[in-house]
């Protein structure tokens, strides 16, 4: 087993690595005490050696594993890459590029809705994960064999999928469903939320300007001491304090120290002056100028019934064309078509549009209907 933890032997790593088209790339890491995500682990296989890099390594410079993540010719593979990318994306200010993620692949491919990796290496390689260093504490040094084992092995079964999955793509001519969910993943506002947007996070039904011009403030706030002490959110303040300020916003220190889970230590310091900061700002805030929860405009009367029609037909093409259904359309952008032809939903674009969309507008207006014979859904054109 290979293991990085000097940056002359990253370097050497990098060199070699960048002479493929692709690399198969996951990570390890932990999140429970701090905002942004503690990287503990990088393991990374091309089609001839694997290797696991130890970021935590005394002295180890990352440049070159950046460099690879932004080299042009080396396809990057993950598999539920999400969280992974966010990594990359805090520590170097970029997302790596190119990527496929093998998870995205295996729901154009008929594989389900969000299939694990163990389920797929099983389904496609025949080797079974050990799970039982799942959940282990990945910070901890020195690793165990057992750890290390579980590590490498994220990437090299990754290797067998992605050339299944890829071969199975270009036989279907699918690569290009693939490639409009990466350009998604690609995008750093999938990373990173403005803190002036973290008040869209908390769930309150209280929909006055006032109460949401105070929560937006004091939930920037918030966010942005998160940020800048690298701890979670509601190690600052819960969402609950939070709604409770901003429902009753104090003038002073000592209202401050009255609201649940603020305590006189923080309502006196640098803290509570910050929040009463942010407090007073919201409450000076127009009207006219206060954020807005978007309006819920209730379905047309009548709706449902062609709400059903339009989920059994959703099925119905998603099991013909192999792919998950949650891929094709949400149960929201359902109604949304339902209520309006020109409704702004991914089903009514792109391959999604000729999978799904098309026939949904044709049921729509009649020109389609649904029949059952012998047990099986089918579509009968009425034109």
């Amino acid at each position: 087993m290979q293991i990085i933890t000097t940056t002359a032997g990253l370097e050497e790593l990098v060199t070699r690595f960048e002479q493929h088209s692709y690399m198969t790339i996951d990570t390890e890491f932990m999140r429970e005490s701090t905002f942004w995500p503690i990287l503990c682990l990088v393991q990374m296989a091309t089609e001839d050696e694997s290797a696991i890099l130890d970021p935590m390594a005394k002295g180890i410079d990352l440049a070159p594993l950046f460099r690879l993540l932004q080299n042009q010719k080396v396809l990057k593979v993950f598999h539920a890459g999400r969280q992974d990318l966010e990594i990359f994306h805090h520590m170097t200010g970029e997302v790596p590029a190119p990527i496929f993620d093998t998870q995205v692949a295996a729901m154009v491919c008929g594989f389900g809705e969000s299939v694990g990796y163990d389920t797929l290496a099983s389904k496609l390689t025949g080797k079974a994960i050990d799970k039982s260093s799942r959940f282990t504490d990945w910070a901890r040094r020195p690793l165990s064999e057992r750890q290390l084992t579980y590590a490498e092995a994220d990437v090299t079964h990754l290797r067998d999928i992605y050339k299944y999955l890829s071969a199975k793509l270009k036989d279907s001519g699918r690569e290009e469903w693939v490639a409009s969910e990466m350009e998604i993943l690609r995008s750093p506002d999938t990373y990173f939320i403005p803190p002036e947007n973290a008040w869209m996070r908390i769930k309150s039904r209280n929909t006055h300007a006032k109460f949401l011009a105070i929560l937006q403030s004091i939930a920037a706030w918030r966010e942005r001491q998160a940020h800048r002490q690298d701890i979670p959110r509601n190690r600052i303040l819960r969402d609950e304090a939070l709604i409770e300020i901003a429902s009753n916003p104090p003038k002073n220190a000592e209202t401050l120290s009255h609201v649940r889970g603020i305590g006189k230590k923080f309502a006196d310091g640098k803290m509570g002056d910050g929040l009463l900061e942010a407090v007073q700002k919201g409450v000076n805030t127009p009207p006219d100028q206060a954020p807005r929860l978007p309006k819920k405009t209730p379905p047309p009367k009548g709706i449902g019934p062609l709400m059903e029609l339009l989920r059994v037909l959703l099925k119905l093409r998603s099991e013909e064309n192999d792919v998950a259904q949650k891929l094709v359309c949400s149960l929201a952008d359902l109604e949304k078509i339902a209520a309006d032809d020109e409704a702004d939903v991914p089903a009514l674009k792109g391959w999604r549009r000729r999978v799904f969309g098309e026939d949904a507008l044709r049921l729509k207006h009649g020109e389609i209907a649904l029949s059952c014979k012998d047990g099986k859904i089918r579509i009968i054109s009425l034109e």
